[in-house]
């Protein structure tokens, strides 16, 4: 039996697909490397893994006493992460980029513990730029994030996505949520939700006959609440714990365009509308979006223009082109990503 650290988290799409892969590695021993502080540590908690916390947050982009401050923290959090490290002595630390996998990484680069890495964007993040060359492998969603890593062993395996993705009906999700079998949309912002285009789908709302599951966001919940219009067929929810019955319940989403909504959009088959986050770093949601316009399997809209008009408008759009759009979606997903990333993982131990 292995053992293994699995690190990352702070949104979605750093957590999920590490959880993905621990839960791929049932039959080791694993544990999760991540800040206490963050959505990760309550999506551990009701897992089986014993939870080790790490204080770190994202680095200030200017250079004022901030960056100092986050300097010292980083340190900190590197140290305990080696702590961790000689303590259990793991096999092997799996990361999948971002802040939150820093720590656990640069100490299994210092204490030469061999290390994997995956970064699910098609422009791959500062973690993932500095700390590839010393990996023992490297995973990547999109095939053009290797033109920026600078290690032999890339792969290109898309996101680690939950089994069933590959298991779950369009008839069985819809029947769990308590839907008719009639066009379906969803409307979501991201784990930390989007108040952009929760104030365009309120206001849409009136205008929108159709079944609508709205993920608002928790700090936008209560707002949005308040201004809600009535609608016969909508289910609202600040936060969807199993958005696998969610997205395979939709024929169509407006979405933020991180990399694991799109590789989840992509395995549900649905025709996505996107609305990147205009300030993720490395503007990576806006590259993300594009990569699926030009394969023909998503309609783009600027976080700058939706509206009630717009958002309805684009909605009729990907209504008249659903097949099509729905098609192309599917033809990109990766359903094995887990079973790669574990065997290159395992290889690289051998």
């Amino acid at each position: 039996m292995a053992r293994y650290f699995i690190t990352g988290g702070g949104t979605g799409g750093h957590i999920y697909p590490a959880i993905a892969v621990a839960d791929a590695l049932k039959d080791d021993e694993v544990f999760y490397v991540g800040n206490p502080k963050n959505l990760e540590h309550d999506i551990v908690k009701q897992k089986d893994y014993k939870f080790l916390g790490v204080n770190v947050h994202g680095m200030p982009r200017k250079a004022n006493f901030e960056l100092l401050k986050w300097g010292f923290e980083l340190s900190l959090a590197v140290l305990k992460a080696c702590y961790y490290i000689l303590k259990y002595k793991p096999d092997a630390v799996f990361g999948t980029g971002g802040y939150v996998s820093a720590p656990a990484l640069i100490g299994a680069k210092l204490l030469k513990v061999p290390y994997m890495m995956h970064d699910c964007d098609a422009q791959p993040g500062l973690v993932t730029r500095k700390l590839a060359p010393s990996a023992k492998c490297v995973s990547v969603a999109f095939e053009c994030a290797c033109n920026v890593i600078k290690n032999k062993k890339c792969y290109v395996n898309g996101n680690p996505i939950r089994t069933e993705f590959k298991t779950l009906t369009k008839e069985q999700a819809r029947e769990s949520l308590g839907l008719d079998n009639k066009l379906t949309l969803c409307i979501m912002g991201g784990s930390q939700g989007a108040k952009s285009i929760n104030d365009a789908a309120v206001e849409a709302l009136k205008n929108l006959d159709m079944q609508i599951i709205f993920q608002t966001g928790k700090k936008n919940y209560d707002s949005v609440m308040k201004k809600l219009p009535e609608h016969k067929n909508l289910i609202v929810k600040p936060y969807f714990d199993d958005m696998v019955t969610v997205l395979k319940a939709s024929d169509i989403a407006v979405s933020r365009s991180g990399s694991l909504s799109i590789s989840e959009i992509c395995a549900s088959g649905i025709a996505p509308i996107f609305v990147p986050y205009p300030h993720a770093a490395g503007d990576h949601q806006r590259k993300n979006a594009k990569f699926m316009v030009d394969k023909g399997a998503g309609i783009y809209l600027e976080d700058s223009e939706i509206n009630e008009k717009t958002l309805c408008d684009t909605i009729n759009s990907a209504i008249a082109n659903l097949n099509e759009l729905q098609k192309n979606s599917l033809a990109l997903a990766k359903f094995d990503g887990v079973e790669k990333i574990v065997e290159q993982l395992k290889n690289e131990l051998r």
